[in-house]
């Protein structure tokens, strides 16, 4: 195999898209495909998004599937050994007989923010978790300590629709509410309560899809002087706040540095509530930082880290060239 035709491919498999990015040993970036949900949780047909996600993505890479060293895939959904089954089966694509290397995809995230060093991500986006790889390279999550903050997209948008119907709306409310009922298409609280009674929509997957949708409605609110918005992200961000200071005693360093990724955490009102309330930290001290790099981006880094190739200037250069690969 000729190594300047090598390539590694990385893999951002969430629950609403899938990110695949292939690039050549040098990170020089070569091709990019988003498609469907990797995790079977919110799609039956992830198998099917990955596997074709992948076909494609090398073949504008203008590649084969034999100039593959080594593929990294994060996986929304993969929590537990029982999960790998069907996590490898994603990847699972004839020709394809490099190394792979799956792992919940705040790996990826953490590889990409953090650049394989010590520190914390939070996520809230399609869904929601505190992970950190400490400074003797242990992977740990509030998961770990059965704790759960409750503020992906869905949640907040769950939680004030609850508030709504449940007649807690005032003044400060009523355009957040108006934007509500048009997000459903329906005309007035009355109609909006008799889809509610029954469940909204039936299936599961659509009623969490349609919901996870309807956060940016909360937290423009929220910035816009809502009461009811401000009341349930502040209290999704009371509760990172908690999964953050849980994993920092595992940190040996005073201050720990902290990424906020995900479309919750990056929107305008969270970005602000949780820089203020990481200021005043119990633990430990806690520094913000940017992401250097997208998920996507970190599972590039860390496939070519796993075959000794570490991500010199160089590399990481390139890999900031592309808009896809680099935070955003």
């Amino acid at each position: 195999m000729n190594n300047n035709d090598g390539i590694v491919i990385g893999i951002d498999g969430g629950g609403t898209s899938t990110r695949i990015l292939v690039s050549d040993l040098e990170g020089q970036v070569l091709s990019y495909v988003n498609t469907g949900p990797a995790s079977v949780h919110k799609d039956l047909e992830a198998k099917r998004h990955v596997n074709e996600g992948i076909i494609q993505a090398v073949q504008l890479a203008d590649r084969q599937l034999g100039q593959v060293h080594g593929l990294a895939a994060g996986i929304a959904g993969y929590d537990s050994p029982s999960d790998l089954k069907w996590v490898e089966s994603l990847t699972d694509v004839e020709g394809l007989t490099c190394p792979k290397w799956h792992f919940n995809d705040a790996i990826a995230a953490h590889y990409g923010a953090h650049m394989t060093k010590p520190g914390i991500i939070a996520i809230s986006g399609t869904g929601s978790t505190v992970a950190g790889i400490t400074e003797e390279g242990h992977f740990i999550r509030n998961y770990d300590f059965y704790h759960y903050a409750a503020s992906a997209a869905r949640f907040i948008a769950y939680d004030c629709v609850y508030e709504v119907l449940a007649g807690q709306a005032e003044e400060t409310d009523l355009g957040m509410v108006s934007a509500i009922l048009q997000h459903w298409g329906v005309d007035s609280l009355a109609s909006f309560y008799k889809i509610a009674q029954v469940g909204f929509t039936e299936d599961r997957r659509e009623r969490d899809r349609v919901f996870g949708e309807l956060a940016p409605v909360i937290t423009d609110a929220a910035s816009a002087g809502s009461h009811l918005a401000r009341k349930v992200c502040d209290h999704a961000m009371e509760q990172i706040k908690v999964g953050i200071e849980l994993l920092a005693p595992a940190f040996s360093s005073d201050t720990v540095p902290v990424a906020l990724i995900g479309s919750v955490l990056n929107s305008a009102y969270f970005q602000e509530g949780m820089e203020l309330r990481l200021r005043s930290g119990r633990n430990k001290r806690f520094e913000i930082i940017q992401p250097q790099f997208a998920p996507v981006g970190g599972a590039v880094l860390h496939a070519l880290n796993q075959l000794g190739i570490h991500p010199h200037n160089h590399i990481t250069d390139n890999l900031e060239g592309n808009r896809h690969a680099r935070h955003t």
